[in-house]
């Protein structure tokens, strides 16, 4: 017989990269995970989890178990959640995931205010470097991307419009002279920020508004430098050790501030406009709801810097 505290246990073991990390989640010691863990496996007389050196691999029967409990501890969340709805409250779990940099930097604090205003809803907030790889997961409502997006059959909303641009230092620029067109950036060193499986060494440009790119530029740059965290790059960028690519609202008062100059100005690069995916299973929810309108409402009111953000309705959406 199976019960709800193994189910909240196969969860915990399958969003963990170890047992170690599965104990600190559940808030006990690895020999508990261990024990409970063999306990569970006799009782069912199946084997769960490979045991074994390296990230914790859940075997057929443990993917199976896993994927079904997080359905079933979802429909229990959405069932307390809509019977809360039915007295007019706004109420349940928020859990929303975001990119690293703008996660911490803008998404924290709107979920903060969130929640201050709606005390009975329960927000939990994942910041990654790849946050289309949560995908697969159930457990979450609302996932903040920013760029282009794979065609996906899901409701997407768009928060805010995003410029990209190219910059460096001061120092740097005063050592290796500054690129008049594209091609120039052959001869510089180059930083780039690696996620997913995308192609960041081919970088695009337009002659104008990255709208139209009637005069389009494209360039391969061999990195000089790269990192999967946007921070880093931006920090190396500011300690003089090339030319990055970085989205306005990251750079915004390094550039104001004269910390990092802007490269090639009169070319654009392609925007990547900031938008949230909602996860079917949840998006009827009022808290999601509420949540998204909160999130327009509160980019508007964020200075990201030359881009016009969206309106403060929810009619931009589009279904992938």
């Amino acid at each position: 017989m199976i019960d709800l505290a193994d189910l909240r246990f196969i969860e915990a073991i399958s969003l963990a990269p170890s047992l170690a990390a599965a104990a600190r989640a559940l808030d006990v010691t690895p020999p508990a995970v261990s024990q409970r863990l063999a306990q569970l496996e006799a009782r069912l007389k199946l084997k769960l989890v490979e045991r074994g050196a390296g990230v914790l691999r859940l075997t057929a029967e443990g993917e199976m178990m896993a994927a079904r409990a997080q359905r079933i501890l979802a429909d229990m969340v959405d069932l307390t959640s809509d019977l809360a709805e039915r007295r007019g409250a706004i109420s349940g779990p928020l859990r929303v995931i975001a990119p690293f940099g703008f996660g911490r930097l803008h998404v924290a604090p709107l979920i903060a205010a969130f929640s201050m205003r709606h005390p009975e809803v329960s927000p939990m907030l994942t910041v990654t470097d790849n946050p289309l790889g949560a995908l697969r997961m159930e457990a979450w409502d609302v996932l903040v991307h920013i760029g282009h997006l794979p065609d996906l059959d899901l409701i997407q909303r768009k928060l805010a419009a995003n410029r990209r641009l190219l910059c460096a230092s001061p120092a740097y620029l005063e050592r290796y002279d500054i690129p008049d067109e594209p091609k120039d950036l052959a001869r510089h060193r180059c930083g780039v920020i690696r996620q997913n499986q995308a192609d960041v060494t081919l970088w695009s440009f337009a002659d104008g508004s990255p709208a139209s790119f009637q005069k389009r530029r494209t360039v391969r740059i061999e990195p000089a430098f790269a990192s999967n965290d946007g921070e880093v790059v931006r920090q190396w960028a500011l300690a003089g050790m090339g030319i990055v690519e970085r989205s306005e609202w990251s750079v915004l008062e390094d550039l104001r501030s004269g910390r990092l100059v802007q490269v090639l100005p009169q070319w654009s690069l392609p925007d990547a406009d900031i938008v949230a995916l909602s996860n079917p299973r949840s998006v009827r929810a009022s808290r999601v709801e509420a949540f998204l309108h909160h999130m327009i409402a509160g980019l508007a009111g964020t200075d990201l810097g030359g881009a016009d953000l969206a309106g403060g309705d929810l009619g931009d959406v589009v279904t992938g």
